[in-house]
């Protein structure tokens, strides 16, 4: 069977607020990795190299969630770790790390060494509340960037904007007491309706004619507070 050896992850969004989380390394990957978390608004990433740190490194640094000590790894660096990122350029120390995250049970992702991690992170395209992730399962990052790229030609801006006007329109909807297959149709009405094109070519004007012929009459008052700030 053609795919008998790959491995099979489970796909998942983890929430990391408010949880403590450990980066060994802070080079080029580990730079990439802290960025990334800090998206995401933990409690605390606890950043731990020996090696010299790159000025942006320091900058991201005066974040007060980051705490940056210039010394090697300890065993005690995991205690009370949500998740743990092993960036290092060293393999045995990579290894150690992975081995006592497996033993502690702390989500652990060891640059390079995926068969150690106990997850991998995928690639990750946002347009404001929209999220599409890609994996090769680590076997070619190269190719994993190729299909990021292509990805970001096709869900631009337009769709960020689109997802706020759906956002923005639910709890309006919701409280007008309506069936929900009512609810359900008017829905599946803006999603199939040209709003995301006229959205993408920036013809505002007919993004709120569509809405004043889909919406009810009850919300059509509300149209210039749904899109004004699309402009």
């Amino acid at each position: 069977m053609l795919y008998s050896n790959s491995m099979t992850y489970y796909p998942i969004f983890l929430k990391v607020e408010n949880q403590k989380c450990l980066l060994i390394g802070a080079g080029e990957v580990g730079l990439r990795k802290l960025k990334s978390l800090l998206q995401c608004n933990p409690d605390e990433i606890r950043v731990v190299d020996n090696c010299e740190l790159s000025s942006e490194v320091l900058r991201i640094g005066e974040d007060p969630r980051v705490f940056i000590e210039k010394r090697a790894f300890n065993p005690s660096d995991l205690n009370n770790k949500f998740m743990v990122f092993a960036c290092t350029n060293n393999a045995g120390v990579n290894k150690m790390i992975a081995d006592l995250c497996l033993q502690k049970k702390i989500l652990c992702n060891i640059a390079d060494y995926p068969e150690g991690s106990n997850f991998i992170v995928p690639s990750v395209i946002r347009q404001g509340d929209l999220t599409l992730t890609v994996s090769t399962g680590g076997n070619s990052p190269a190719f994993t960037k190729k299909i990021r790229n292509d990805l970001q030609g096709i869900f631009g801006d337009h769709y960020a904007k689109f997802l706020t006007l759906m956002g923005r329109l639910r709890p309006m909807v919701l409280d007008l007491g309506k069936e929900t297959s009512q609810n359900t149709a008017l829905f599946r009405h803006l999603v199939a309706s040209p709003i995301l094109d006229e959205l993408e070519a920036g013809n505002l004007n007919s993004v709120n004619e569509l809405l004043a012929e889909i919406l009810p009459n009850e919300l059509v008052s509300h149209i210039p507070e749904l899109t004004d700030d699309f402009i």
